[in-house]
C-alpha cells in the first residue's frame, strides 16, 4: 500500500502486504513482506527492512539490515549495522520523544530494548536481550540484563496460592 509521500529509486524490491507512507527508498533497499515505513523513513542504498518491522522518523545507513520483528522509530542506525528481530527503540516516556543513535557496522542482538535517549557506538555488539539505559562506547561488548535467577518449588506455590484466591 502506497500512501503520500513515497519516494522509490531504481532496483529496489518491495514484497507483498507492505505499508508505505512519507518515505524515501534508495536503490537496492529490499523491504519486507508486511513492513510498515512510517513518515520520515529513510532507507539508504542497498538496506534491508523485513517482515513486521516498522520504522518510523528513522534513517538506516547503507547496507543495515533489521529483518523481523522490530519497532525503530526517531532514530539514526549507522550503515552496516545489523538489528536483531524484536529489538525495539523505546523512544516515548510518556511525555516527550526521545532520539536513538546507533553507529556503523554495530550488532544489536535479538530481543534487545533501546531506552531513549541513548547512542550505541561505531561496532559496537550488544547482546541478545539486553536492555539498553545508558551509552554503549565504540567497539564495546554490551550485556544489559540481569542473571537468570531458579527458585525451585516457587511455581507449584504460586500456583497453590493462586488457586485459593479463586475459589
Amino acid at each position: 500500500m502506497f500512501g503520500p509521500g513515497v519516494t522509490v529509486a531504481d532496483n529496489v524490491r518491495i514484497r507483498s502486504f507492505s505499508h508505505l507512507e512519507g518515505a524515501t527508498i534508495a536503490a537496492g533497499a529490499i523491504i519486507g513482506p508486511f513492513a510498515r515505513l512510517r513518515p520520515g523513513a529513510v532507507l539508504d542504498a542497498e538496506v534491508h527492512v523485513g517482515n513486521f518491522v516498522e520504522i518510523k522518523e528513522t534513517r538506516l545507513g547503507a547496507g543495515a539490515k533489521a529483518n523481523h520483528l522490530s519497532y525503530l522509530g526517531d532514530s539514526e542506525v549507522g550503515a552496516g549495522t545489523n538489528i536483531g528481530a524484536g529489538t525495539i527503540i523505546c523512544n516515548y516516556d510518556g511525555f516527550n520523544k526521545h532520539r536513538t543513535v546507533i553507529g556503523k557496522d554495530a550488532f544489536i542482538g535479538s530481543n534487545t530494548a533501546l531506552v531513549a535517549p541513548v547512542s550505541v557506538g561505531d561496532g559496537a555488539y550488544v547482546a541478545t536481550g539486553s536492555v539498553v539505559t545508558s551509552d554503549v562506547p565504540k567497539d564495546a561488548l554490551t550485556i544489559a540484563r540481569a542473571r537468570q535467577v531458579d527458585k525451585p518449588g516457587r511455581a507449584r506455590e504460586l500456583r497453590e496460592k493462586l488457586r485459593g484466591k479463586n475459589k
